[in-house]
């Protein structure tokens, strides 16, 4: 990952002290950071999914490529040093290989999060109640919503559920 950053020397770098939050669950997108170097906390409604330390590392691109609210809360655990892109698909017209770099990113962690509701709809089987949903959840992975339709904020509002 860290030979992407080669790609991004004509970006302004931001800095964040131990404890500052780079995004916040739920805020308007401040634009695309790649991580230079540190360690970021990644929380989904106030749980810990992830610390992220690997230069090159991308953040805010979802949220800069549909339009959305930050979908989860980065924060630095040590000082940490990123790039910070104010328009992802300005950048990424003029940096393919971030692009590419970028979408890997997203299509690795799509085919994990897959994989693990795949393994947990097969132990679900034959089960009511808060795990029977999870057939719902990956047959509106598998048939999104049409080209053209609103994204919805919250997946509540999808009438496929």
């Amino acid at each position: 990952m860290g030979d992407v950053l080669r790609h991004c020397t004509g970006l302004p770098a931001v800095t964040f002290a131990a404890g500052d939050t780079v995004l916040s669950e739920g805020m308007a997108g401040r634009g695309l950071f790649i991580l230079i170097e540190g360690t970021v906390a990644v929380s989904k409604s106030g749980v810990e999914v992830a610390r992220v330390s690997e230069p090159g590392a991308v953040f805010g691109e979802m949220s800069a490529l549909l339009d959305l609210p930050v979908s989860a809360t980065l924060t630095a655990v040590v000082p940490t040093t990123a790039y910070l892109s104010s328009d992802a698909i300005e950048f990424f017209s003029q940096a393919p290989a971030v692009a590419v770099h970028t979408a890997r990113l997203v299509a690795s962690r799509l085919h994990h999060a897959t994989r693990h509701l795949a393994e947990v709809q097969a132990r679900s089987k034959g089960r009511t109640g808060p795990l029977s949903v999870v057939d719902r959840i990956l047959e509106a992975m598998i048939d999104p919503p049409p080209r053209g339709a609103r994204l919805l904020d919250d997946p509540r509002d999808d009438p496929r559920f």
